[in-house]
């Protein structure tokens, strides 16, 4: 009997500094940001009607200017203000801002999440900046139907604390007049998984930016000359007007969880920079679809690898479904840049005021043996 009792705690004695040794492992960052879908309203003391009064009465952010707490509904004038997403948002007057500092790891590229819709009809642009990263987004093309649009944008850790500001560029000639926030998430972006013989990475776009799990508007991926870092890994957004990142809760995608809606026409493309062998030939394939989301019309994605190119034509119905294309190209260099964008513009068969477009998933470039 003393034998075991002294074999048990010998085992655990092992078993406890071992423990010690092992470090704990963190959760991965993927959710709302601490009070990001602003639920959490300031104290009462601290707002004049929808105006904040102090830097820090806003629960987990810090302000400047003019910033308001808003409930959905009708308003003072006269006018309704409907917020897409949960009962609360802040509306940024301006050259107003909103920020907040967060743990994040160094050398990790996150992506940020953010739900804005225009109140007044001028272009309104939000600035969202970390330390030595900027990114401008324009918020006057609506492409969602209940008004308000999901946007995400990307951004490199420096260090373990990064602040994270969103700011309303217009000045106004009402100084209320700004952009709505409604909700804010942070992902951090996960190492890319390699496909066995495809040479495109992420060709299923399964890895992207945080999606809300109960709202169906998709999320927007600005062009790359505003967004150096891609929220969407291994794709650069090589065009003057976004494309959608959308997952299979809301949408009809051909493969997977997710896929990319080309939403404006040929103002929206993606490309990617693969590795090839030159005067090998390769095999380029991929789905094209619709989104089941009322997007109709004969619809027409193209795409370029090397000199070669290919019009895919797609009839839709709106009602989801797919098709699948594919041809070889003979690469030239030891790098191959491929294309795709949509040949036409499309609106929504009951909305013509919102632009949609047709689905890509499944990128595969495989070499021809």
């Amino acid at each position: 009997m003393a034998a075991w009792l002294l074999s048990l705690c010998f085992t655990l004695l092992f078993s406890l500094c071992n423990a010690s040794r092992t470090p704990p492992v963190s959760p991965s960052l993927d959710g709302f940001l601490n009070n990001g879908n602003f639920e959490q309203a300031p104290k009462e003391e601290k707002l004049n009607k929808t105006v904040i009064l102090g830097k820090y009465s806003l629960p987990g952010w810090e302000i400047e200017g003019l910033v308001e707490f808003v409930s959905g509904g009708p308003q003072p004038g006269g006018f309704y203000l409907a917020i897409p997403r949960g009962a609360h948002a802040v509306r940024l007057g301006n050259e107003a801002s909103i920020s907040q500092n967060v743990d994040v790891k160094p050398g990790l590229v996150y992506s940020i999440t953010f739900g804005a819709t225009r109140t007044c009809a001028q272009d309104e642009v939000l600035r969202i900046s970390v330390p030595g990263q900027t990114a401008d987004v324009s918020i006057q093309t609506l492409y969602s139907t209940d008004g308000g649009d999901t946007m995400a944008i990307a951004f490199k850790a420096a260090d373990k604390v990064v602040r994270l500001t969103f700011r309303n560029l217009g000045v106004q000639e009402d100084p209320t007049c700004g952009p709505l926030l409604d909700a804010i998430a942070i992902k951090e972006m996960p190492p890319l998984t390699i496909t066995k013989g495809n040479l495109v990475k992420n060709g299923g776009f399964e890895t992207g930016p945080h999606t809300f799990k109960n709202y169906s508007t998709g999320v927007l991926l600005p062009p790359h000359k505003r967004d150096n870092i891609s929220p969407l890994p291994a794709w650069i957004i090589q065009s003057l007007k976004p494309v959608k990142f959308i997952d299979k809760k809301h949408f009809s995608v051909p493969s997977g969880l997710f896929a990319i809606e080309m939403v404006a026409g040929i103002e929206s493309a993606i490309a990617q920079v693969i590795r090839t062998v030159p005067d090998k030939l390769y095999t380029l394939s991929f789905s094209v679809g619709d989104a089941k989301n009322d997007c109709h019309g004969s619809m027409m994605v193209e795409a370029f690898a090397g000199k070669e190119t290919l019009k895919v034509p797609y009839v839709s119905q709106g009602k989801g479904g797919f098709k699948t294309a594919s041809f070889e190209f003979r690469a030239t260099e030891d790098r191959t840049r491929i294309t795709f964008y949509s040949a036409y513009y499309h609106t929504k068969l009951h909305d013509y005021g919102h632009m949609c477009g047709p689905v890509l998933d499944d990128v595969k470039v495989l070499p021809v043996s």
